[in-house]
């Protein structure tokens, strides 16, 4: 199995106020160590999802979230290419929505075929058999008990042949990750991406991954902009001479969780990993955190536990 970033020596426990661009955490049960920040590129395609890939390698992101059906793996793949940076040195992640099934039984999930469309992933990032990918989720628990097995157990294989270095879930709630138990042999997963923001703060999700150890992975970070205006965010703005995706940012990495910030926009790009100079106090912290408005304040999906 390849050993990138396996050497860094930052962790969960590290004192939040001493993060940087390159601090890691450890994955349960695992070597691997995956990047505290992360660059997501839902619905960026073609020439602007290889551009702002570089733009992300160039300004010091090492960590990049895409997924099957996001339609833009090539993209990322070619951009590993192009940055001249070593693979050890990068954390790519994708997601697998459905399973397959085989010509013979359409319709039938099938592990084999799940497991050639895992495959064909890895080969988007890096041609040929050696491939591979740091981290690989099930996209959603929406195929039912039988596609969610299907899903596990081909994840599971291309884990024990190196093809993948981690697996997790996403959207997953306590329940579809203690279903797992009953046929995983790789349990608990690696990491859950949620949606996490002040606004949705999924707190018996985010409290059970932590009681096992699970790393969790925060998607729309930013609310896609939604609350640029919100009170609470824009005095924490200024107050620390911040924007307010930088505070939301670093509210997420204070929280312990791994962000996944998106943007085209090189300058915003550039900024959204400018969040290591300054901290937000407890008051601040305490500010956000009653901003909760449980399930109702979700802009994609709220998991269900």
């Amino acid at each position: 199995m390849p050993h990138s970033r396996e050497t860094s020596k930052t962790s969960a426990a590290v004192d939040p106020h001493k993060l940087t661009l390159q601090s890691s955490t450890q994955l349960p049960n695992s070597k691997v160590v995956i990047p505290r920040l992360g660059f997501g590129v839902y619905l960026s395609s073609g020439a602007t999802c290889l551009s702002s890939c570089l733009t992300a390698f160039h300004t010091g992101y090492r960590h990049i979230d895409t997924a099957q059906y996001y339609a833009n793996e090539q993209q990322v793949g070619r951009a590993v290419l192009e940055s001249g940076i070593p693979r050890s040195e990068l954390f790519i992640t994708s997601k697998i929505l459905a399973p397959a099934a085989s010509p013979e039984n359409p319709g039938v999930p099938d592990e084999h075929e799940t497991y050639l469309s895992i495959i064909g992933s890895t080969k988007h990032i890096a041609a040929g058999e050696k491939g591979y990918i740091d981290l690989f989720l099930i996209h959603s628990p929406s195929s039912g008990p039988q596609g969610r097995k299907t899903l596990w157990k081909a994840l599971e294989r291309a884990y024990r042949e190196g093809r993948v270095r981690a697996i997790g879930v996403s959207n997953f709630g306590a329940g579809h990750i203690d279903e797992l138990k009953e046929y995983a042999e790789v349990w608990p997963p690696h990491v859950n991406q949620i949606e996490l923001h002040p606004w949705c703060q999924q707190r018996q999700a985010v409290e059970y991954c932590q009681k096992h150890g699970i790393v969790v992975e925060a998607y729309s970070p930013l609310v896609r902009n939604e609350k640029a205006k919100d009170e609470t965010l824009l005095r924490l703005s200024k107050k620390h001479n911040k924007t307010t995706g930088q505070i939301l940012i670093r509210w997420s990495l204070q929280k312990g969780w791994v962000p996944l910030p998106k943007s085209d926009t090189p300058s915003r790009i550039e900024g959204n990993a400018d969040v290591f100079d300054f901290n937000l106090d407890k008051d601040d912290m305490g500010a956000l955190d009653a901003l909760d408005m449980g399930d109702k304040g979700a802009i994609v999906e709220a998991v269900k536990n």
